[in-house]
């Protein structure tokens, strides 16, 4: 497919064959790089517009995807880990070796960040001893880990607190993708819990019910924090537990149903990692044009040819 550019140059839409010679580390450094710098920019110029009443620390979320179209000769998916700004814009991003998976790729993907007193959070599967030292002692960071049954003994010590005795700190509803969601918050401060840094402690219960069905289900999640209660109040928490929950509605489920990311079948050499890193610098660059609706705004810049180039600082 080929497009008229700015200037009657001619522009091509990005073929599989060039993006799999594509270096993927040094392409996704890049855009990366890019997004992190406006979107810097952007939080400064809104923070001088509106200066917080408080500091407000930045939310880093790290999560991993499959690209299920996407199938190497082995039958494997590829499999990619990002790490997130609490909007859905992806500031780093990094496959997973066949030979590997997300735990040894997390330090790898967040050693080139600058974390210092950011909000790290993750899924119970990189929830590790290691991870957290590394947060806490080389990157000056906090984080809010969930816990699952690959930590046994500390996920039952977490789960068998008093939580009837602790007072409901947050509660909040959320109607979404057919479903009506009730979240409710409990945090507890624990002297020695046995994790790297671990000061609190988090029960999240969460109540589902389906919208065509009326079907309900109850979910209750463990969670432990380096946070004290002096350096995050409940809401500060609460918006890093959502943030990261919403990774699904703000990011994957935007490159599923508006780039029909998992329907396609791009698989040769590092053409599925670049074209996810294409989908993560448009998705990032309407994010911060201030395109809530992603699809809605990929309508609106296909309309006229000048608006892509507007949208990302090269007019």
């Amino acid at each position: 497919m080929i497009l008229t550019g700015p200037a009657g140059r001619l522009a091509r839409r990005p073929c599989a064959g060039c993006c799999s010679r594509i270096d993927g580390d040094a392409f996704d450094a890049a855009i990366g790089g890019w997004l992190m710098g406006r979107a810097a920019a952007s939080r400064a110029a809104d923070q001088d517009r509106n200066p917080p009443a408080r500091p407000v620390r930045a939310a880093v979320a790290v999560d991993g995807k499959s690209l299920r179209g996407a199938i190497r000769a082995d039958g494997r998916c590829v499999h990619l880990i990002s790490a997130l700004r609490d909007d859905g814009i992806v500031l780093a991003q990094r496959e997973v070796d066949a030979r590997s998976n997300e735990i040894t790729a997390f330090r790898p993907r967040l050693d080139p960040l600058d974390l210092t007193g950011a909000v790290v959070t993750f899924d119970a599967v990189l929830t590790q001893t290691d991870h957290a030292k590394f947060l806490g002692e080389e990157k000056e960071a906090h984080y809010i880990a969930v816990l699952k049954g690959n930590h046994p003994s500390l996920h039952a010590l977490v789960k068998v607190l008093p939580w009837r005795e602790v007072p409901l700190l947050d509660r909040t509803r959320a109607t979404a993708h057919g479903r009506d969601e009730i979240r409710r918050l409990k945090a507890a401060t624990v002297p020695r819990l046995p994790f790297p840094h671990a000061d609190q402690a988090l029960q999240i219960v969460r109540r589902r019910r389906t919208l065509r069905t009326g079907k309900v289900s109850i979910e209750r999640v463990y969670a432990i924090t380096s946070l004290t209660v002096h350096q995050a109040n409940i809401a500060d928490l609460a918006e890093r537990i959502r943030g990261h929950w919403a990774i699904e509605n703000r990011e994957h489920h935007v490159r599923d149903v508006t780039f029909g990311e998992d329907a396609s079948r791009v698989r040769t050499g590092g053409a599925p990692r670049a074209m996810a890193s294409l989908r993560n610098l448009a998705i990032g660059a309407l994010r911060l044009a201030r395109w809530d609706n992603i699809a809605e705004g990929l309508r609106h810049h296909g309309r006229d040819m000048t608006r892509p180039p507007a949208a990302l600082g090269l007019t």
